[in-house]
């Protein structure tokens, strides 16, 4: 068997084109195949569909193709040009590369695979290829992707902003709660952010009005963008981020109280700790410190509030506020300024705290993914862009691309 014979085989190319010659350059490692269409071949016009088209005339175009062992690969071929009686003069659409791109499908495939495991910069080393080659077909095959996707059944969204680089550089993610999948990106962490979900969302079939739930942290612009376009949806306040402000108070309580008090030196995250997360000599030093009751510790005094306003979390639906209004007087009579604080930052908040005993939503999922997030980019070791950052996060964390068949 001749080896273009070999390699037509091996193409898998349709009967209007055949291997026509290959050549081998040893020097730079480097094999180009050349294909051709047969004489007196028509076509089918790419903008109507009109059947058997004559060939006007015809360019050479060269593609990357996969790599052959060790040695880089490219198609070569004369595109040709057709003569349409509707359409006028087009060019065809080859079966083996899309339209405008440098690369075939089965490269642009073997890009997608290895953008999912690893930074572009290394694939960019890996193919030898320049990366915004590489992000230009990552960006298309991302925007086709997400063109299909359908928001109709959303209903539950939650939000949250991270960080893209050094200094006040955001983005905002929204996450669909029941596939716990970033369904939109954008950049900035402003109420604007909420709305242009919203466009998004209607592109993709959804609605505004539709959204019966969004789980969030106490974001000022946040809630604002949420009562704007999001005015059917209840807020439900992440809870960790209720806990976290309560325990930022008992840090401050000790703080200051610790320079006046030696046994409170050192323990920092004992009380910040749940305490099954305490290690031994944590736990140890904490039951110490309790044990101590001739001493009115203003910083246990605190720690007790924290312990229960956690215990809110565990009364039945129908007690919950009843117990909130019971920890919020006891908190605010504490005599503790930052105690104080942050039991009218509950009360400012009241209701999308109450609401999680009907939604039984948190932040968890998101910050999950913001966790991924991170991580990307941390092995990017940052971004050129924010575009380029937010395919990488669909791409990876939006559940598109699943499989070879999606490029097209």
């Amino acid at each position: 068997m001749r080896d273009i014979d070999l390699l037509q085989l091996a193409l898998q190319l349709p009967k209007a084109w055949v291997v026509d010659s290959s050549e081998f350059n040893v020097d730079r490692s480097k094999l180009t195949i050349s294909i051709n269409y047969k004489n007196g071949q028509t076509f089918d016009c790419p903008t109507c569909d009109a059947k058997e088209c004559k060939v006007h005339d015809s360019s050479k175009k060269k593609w990357r193709h996969m790599n052959f062992f060790q040695h880089e690969t490219y198609l070569e071929a004369r595109l040709p040009r057709v003569n349409c009686d509707i359409c006028g003069i087009k060019t065809i659409e080859v079966p083996w590369a899309r339209r405008r791109s440098g690369f075939t499908l089965l490269f642009e495939s073997y890009l997608l695979t290895l953008a999912k495991e690893m930074p572009v910069n290394a694939i960019k080393k890996l193919v030898g290829e320049q990366d915004t080659r590489i992000w230009r077909v990552l960006k298309h095959y991302v925007q086709q992707a997400r063109e299909d996707l359908d928001f109709s059944e959303v209903t539950q969204v939650g939000i949250d902003e991270t960080s893209r680089k050094k200094g006040h550089n955001y983005i905002t993610v929204f996450v669909d709660m029941e596939t716990s999948k970033i369904i939109y990106a954008t950049e900035g962490k402003d109420a604007d952010t909420i709305g242009r979900f919203v466009d998004d969302l209607k592109c993709h079939g959804g609605s505004p009005d539709m959204i019966t739930d969004v789980s969030m942290d106490m974001s000022v612009a946040f809630i604002s963008g949420v009562e704007t376009h999001l005015d059917q949806a209840k807020i439900t306040f992440d809870k960790f981020h209720i806990v976290k402000i309560i325990n930022e108070a008992v840090s401050k309580v000790r703080s200051q109280e610790s320079k006046e008090e030696e046994i409170l030196k050192k323990t920092r995250y004992i009380w910040l700790k749940n305490r099954s997360n305490l290690t031994k000599k944590q736990e140890q030093t904490l039951n110490d410190i309790l044990a101590l009751r001739n001493m009115n510790l203003k910083t246990v005094r605190a720690y007790k509030i924290k312990l229960a306003f956690q215990e809110l979390f565990n009364q039945p639906p129908d007690a919950a506020e009843a117990y909130l209004k019971k920890w919020y007087y006891w908190a605010t009579h504490s005599r503790l300024p930052e105690i104080v604080a942050a039991a009218k930052t509950v009360k400012n908040h009241w209701e999308g705290i109450l609401e999680w005993f009907n939604s039984d939503l948190t932040n968890g999922v998101v910050e999950g993914l913001n966790g991924q997030i991170q991580d990307i980019k941390s092995r990017a070791r940052g971004f050129r862009n924010v575009d380029n950052f937010i395919t990488m996060v669909y791409l990876k964390l939006g559940g598109i691309l699943t499989t070879s068949g999606n490029t097209k």
